[in-house]
């Protein structure tokens, strides 16, 4: 087997200013007005917007270097192998992968998910066996759990959270039983900030003999993940929240246990050979990655890497603390607003209802005032029952938020705060 070159771990963060003005003036989109007034864009957990230097790496693919990878032997087709796999690098680097291979590319966070369930799980796990879950899960993260219930008889447990949103350790570790195969649970939850004690959820899984998945689709663009140190066995995210294009993702999983489980999807590129008879299967990654990938997708995620590398996430996670911070503290001087997740030590997601009105309709009047919020159950709508609310409204920080973006939100506020007086 010919040596595999080794990711590096993300640069760390520098103690430079963070210059939002700058950073801003890398987001075209952020010029571009709504309704007549500037764009404040407050819904980067459902899908962050795009810097110029991932816009114009995709764009470069299709111009520059574009041909199918891997297979063919022109210079063409190399070039675009090449940026490939120096994606996959980029990504393995990211998460502090041991090595390149644990890096699967995929359509996103869910179809890695489902990958996990449908073979690892239908290979770990039969009937009776148990995957554990949190309460404030996202749908990817519940429903293909539920049909591998429906398939093969396995059973799903639920840890609570509390009254702020916050998830105990003690509570999953309660759950762990002898029949426990997977705890499968988010970074961060999408529908309130909360990030899990995930340290001591792991080392407790693994005492036990038992594998974990994370969600860490919204702490990939946030915070530095070390997968070797929180020893997860499954990492998994989607790029478009990483400010990367839609429709590329990634799942981190250790190296013997992508190579002890059966392909996902048959097809080209995750064979080595076949024949009517018999079909040898790929070496990992490549063995889950049937057919042509997102070539340029993948690309732009790598770019999208460098863009936040470049940052250093240890100063976006300072200025999302500072300006959580200081919207938490305009928030709570309107008396009409209750907020739905203040656990300690969240991330930029902040959930409310305004008194007296429906989040959609108050999604509506914000958004004629040039404020992006997301209303609805945010595919969390276990996290809805637990506090009895049908909804909420959501806005969510990215790297281009800013103190004007609070202030716009705030404003709006009272603007349906006037309507529906």
């Amino acid at each position: 087997m010919t040596s595999q070159p080794q990711p590096q771990p993300a640069p760390a963060a520098t103690d430079a200013p963070y210059d939002i003005d700058a950073v801003r003036a890398d987001f075209p989109i952020l010029g571009k007005p709504m309704h007549g007034r500037p764009l404040t864009f407050l819904d980067s957990a459902a899908s962050a917007q795009k810097p110029r230097q991932v816009i114009d790496a995709v764009s470069g693919v299709y111009e520059n270097a574009y041909a199918n990878i891997h297979r063919g032997v022109y210079e063409l087709s190399q070039k675009a192998t090449a940026l490939y796999e120096g994606a996959r690098d980029k990504v393995a680097g990211l998460l502090n992968a041991a090595d390149r291979r644990e890096i699967v590319f995929l359509r996103g966070a869910t179809e890695a998910i489902n990958l996990v369930a449908q073979t690892w799980g239908r290979a770990n796990m039969v009937a009776g066996d148990e995957v554990i879950l949190s309460r404030m899960e996202h749908h990817s993260n519940i429903v293909p759990w539920q049909m591998l219930r429906s398939s093969i008889g396995i059973s799903l447990k639920v840890a609570p959270i509390d009254d702020r949103g916050a998830l105990a350790a003690d509570d999953v570790i309660a759950l762990m039983g002898p029949r426990t195969r997977l705890v499968a649970i988010t970074h961060m939850s999408n529908a309130l900030g909360t990030v899990t004690p995930l340290a001591e959820i792991i080392a407790a899984a693994h005492e036990r003999g038992i594998a974990v998945l994370v969600d860490g689709c919204q702490a990939v663009p946030r915070m530095t993940v070390d997968v070797q140190a929180l020893g997860a066995d499954f990492y998994v995210f989607s790029g478009h929240k990483l400010y990367g294009p839609t429709g590329i993702g990634a799942l981190y999983a250790r190296l013997e246990l992508l190579e002890a489980m059966p392909p996902y999807q048959g097809g080209g590129e995750m064979i080595r050979s076949v024949t009517f008879e018999h079909t040898t299967y790929n070496d990992v990654p490549h063995k889950f990655e049937a057919g042509t990938p997102n070539i340029a997708g993948a690309i732009g995620l790598g770019a999208a890497i460098d863009y936040v590398q470049a940052l250093g996430l240890g100063r976006i996670a300072a200025h999302e603390e500072a300006l959580l911070a200081y919207a938490n503290e305009a928030l709570a001087g309107l008396n009409s607003v209750r907020l739905y997740g203040t656990a300690p030590g969240k991330g930029g997601i902040i959930s409310f209802a305004i008194e007296g009105v429906h989040p959609h309709d108050a999604g509506t009047i914000l958004d004629r005032e040039g404020v992006a919020v997301r209303a609805g159950h945010h595919c969390a709508q276990p996290v809805m029952a637990h506090f009895g609310v049908p909804a909420t409204v959501r806005a969510s920080l990215g790297v281009y938020s800013c103190r004007a973006d609070i202030d716009a939100l705030v404003a709006g506020i009272r603007k349906v705060r006037e309507i529906f007086a």
